[in-house]
């Protein structure tokens, strides 16, 4: 690790990644867990691919099968974390869904809702959960998945309200705890080429995206920021949303 004068000592430390069985979730943790991290995978999808694959290299890891939007599910996830593994030090939130792309007087007050209580509340209840078990050790890092399409799309208006919303909830924590040790973060990403994005395009406009870069990223570019927000080497960042977009802004 650099010379940073303010970094904690690097440890074994445990971190739990929401939405972590595919996607900009799955690189995450394994990214995490390159570093020497246990690592717990809290997702509806089947979690058990990647434990494996965390294994493979030396850690221990764990999936529990949780409903990010259910508030005892999440409670219930972070005390299995610290019965299990003793500590928790990492939360990783990239549970998320788009819903449907209608125009917004199709849009329901059911799909509004079902959106906003995964993608808001559920980074709302993990961060409740997990952050007084960070207070307690005095280090603890928080990064959350955000989107451009908190500045208006207009085929996801609810999709669009939750990442707005997220990115207030950054800002917000990420001057509650600093002086206590926990920082908390958030990454956008653009587009990656998870089966969120690649599913809703031609092989056309994949392979020529409108970005400067000339392409859209893979889930592992995202993950390799990810990876070092929640790490002891970021010593002084705090209620930032990083750009991972291949352009400006």
């Amino acid at each position: 690790m650099p010379n940073l004068r303010f970094a904690a000592p690097k440890e074994q430390r445990v971190a739990i990644v929401t939405g972590g069985a595919n996607g900009i979730g799955r690189a995450s943790a394994l990214r995490i867990a390159e570093e020497g991290r246990d690592v717990v995978i809290a997702d509806m999808a089947d979690g058990a691919p990647v434990v494996e694959a965390i294994e493979a290299l030396g850690q221990r890891a764990l999936y529990i099968k949780t409903d990010v939007s259910d508030e005892s599910a999440v409670q219930s996830l972070v005390a299995q974390t610290v019965d299990t593994f003793g500590r928790l030090d990492i939360l990783v939130c990239c549970a998320g869904i788009l819903g449907k792309e209608v125009p917004f007087l199709e849009q329901t007050s059911e799909m509004f809702d079902r959106v906003i209580k995964i993608n808001v509340y559920g980074a709302f209840y993990a961060h409740q959960a997990a952050i007084p078990h960070m207070l307690e050790r005095g280090w603890g890092r928080c990064v959350t998945i955000t989107s451009g399409a908190r500045l208006g799309a207009t085929h996801v208006v609810p999709y669009g309200v939750s990442k707005g919303a997220v990115w207030s909830l950054v800002a917000a924590l990420g001057n509650a705890y600093p002086k206590e040790g926990v920082f908390v973060n958030g990454v956008e990403p653009g587009r990656a080429l998870t089966d969120m994005v690649v599913p809703r395009f031609s092989k056309e406009f994949i392979e020529n995206p409108p970005v400067p870069i000339g392409r859209y990223s893979d889930a592992e570019e995202v993950a390799e920021v990810v990876e070092f927000l929640t790490s002891e080497r970021n010593t002084y960042t705090t209620g930032s949303v990083w750009s991972v977009k291949g352009a400006t802004g």
